[in-house]
């Protein structure tokens, strides 16, 4: 339970069904809670998009200033020059390897950081950012990658789990998408919790004067380490577990209603629209 009067210093947000619900901005309302939090605290993008795929929702947002967390909090970058900090990479072979076996018509693709992906067979248009070149399955082992990703075409969600359950990956983090037939692995250790933990620790912010807010299975460490986690309302179940609170979905403009409450001053009120947009699975 948070003291009356809360409010945190450091707020970590998820993009893809948090700030925006696909290739649409995020709206007025939640652009104008954004930037009403940045007055206070700081605030941070921690998302599965790479380097490429995070500019937009920075553009878009005017975030100019500090740190951004992307692919599951294997690269660190520099929000204001966008350079890269800090990457850990993995040997994708093992996980490769498994992963393969156990889903044999899945598509694949390896991040090139600050370029794009490296796939082993086409993946619709669209949903991966940056340059993308096709090299087959043995072409994704050249190098040490942040981030693996697996799709499964003509897949659901649910059939992905089903089939990934018990699935050992000993050198890897893996973590599964709740809207499409998607799996992103990356190193052992390594989440967006653990990226949060050296940011807090680097600028001096206790883990109990931190927000977090996501709606997938690749924030639910960062819900539970965090001071105050939230979960989106459309979240499933397991991550709704894992959180403080739960507040409205994406489609209702809830990350704006929890950073409105925390941050506008007694007798304060905010104004902006609801909007409703199409989630793109580019990261989460």
């Amino acid at each position: 339970m948070r003291p009356l009067g809360w409010r945190p210093r450091l707020v970590a947000l998820d993009i893809d069904g948090t700030v925006v619900h696909g290739a649409s901005p995020p709206t007025p309302r939640v652009k104008d809670a954004i930037d009403l939090a940045a007055r206070h605290a700081e605030v941070m993008l921690c998302t599965g998009r790479t380097v490429v795929g995070v500019a937009k929702a920075l553009d878009d947002l005017g975030m100019t200033r500090g740190t951004t967390l992307t692919s599951n909090g294997a690269v660190e970058l520099d929000t204001a020059t966008r350079e890269v900090r800090t990457v850990v990479r993995f040997d994708v072979t093992d996980a490769l390897a498994r992963l393969h076996e156990r889903f044999p018509d899945a598509h694949f693709a390896s991040e090139h950081v600050g370029v794009g992906q490296r796939v082993s067979a086409p993946f619709p248009d669209g949903i991966l950012a940056g340059r993308v070149t096709e090299v087959g399955v043995a072409g994704l082992l050249a190098e040490p990658s942040p981030k693996l990703i697996m799709y499964w075409p003509g897949r659901t969600p649910a059939e992905t789990r089903e089939r990934a359950a018990g699935l050992d990956l000993p050198d890897a983090t893996l973590t599964l998408d709740h809207e499409v037939p998607w799996v992103t692995v990356v190193a052992a250790g390594v989440s967006k919790a653990s990226g949060l933990a050296r940011v807090a620790q680097r600028l001096g912010i206790d883990r109990a004067d931190v927000l977090a807010v996501g709606d997938g299975d690749n924030d639910r460490e960062m819900l539970r380490w965090a001071g105050h986690g939230v979960a989106m309302g459309q979240a499933p179940d397991t991550v709704r577990s894992d959180a403080d609170e739960v507040t409205a979905p994406v489609t209702a403009d809830g990350l704006a209603e929890t950073l409105e409450r925390l941050f506008v001053p007694t007798g304060g009120t905010t104004a902006g629209p609801i909007g409703r947009t199409v989630r793109s699975p580019d990261g989460s």
